[in-house]
């Protein structure tokens, strides 16, 4: 029954400065280039839970409503950078009692940013 889906998004430049406004994080890893640089990493880097969020909306926009997703579970492995495609893969795995059960994975440039993680969506 597997069945595989796929979505891409691409955070433009600004997105981690208004995600920081929305979520209320605003460590400077998010929001300063030379800072970023200064503690080893490649620049600025995306929000963990912003990309969660593109997970969420990847099976909401797969399911055809957001309400459909009932639970959602990831674990975080890689950082996320602005201005680079970032590919959410599903591939469903069983459909039991008016759900389905759902394996999800982000990456960027071969990156997986998300990994390991299961959605339950309901049919």
């Amino acid at each position: 029954m597997a069945e595989y889906r796929e979505m891409r998004v691409t955070p433009d430049r600004y997105l981690t400065y208004r995600y920081a406004g929305a979520s209320g994080d605003f460590n400077p890893i998010h929001l300063d280039d030379e800072f970023a640089r200064s503690v080893g990493l490649p620049g600025r880097i995306l929000h963990g839970l912003w990309t969660m969020a593109q997970v969420a909306r990847a099976e909401g926009e797969a399911a055809g409503d957001p309400l459909a997703l009932r639970s959602l579970s990831v674990q975080f492995r890689g950082l996320g950078v602005p201005e680079e495609e970032i590919t959410v893969t599903s591939t469903v795995r069983e459909e039991r009692d008016g759900e389905l059960a759902v394996e999800v994975e982000a990456t960027q440039n071969g990156n997986r940013l998300v990994r390991r993680g299961s959605a339950v969506l309901r049919i």
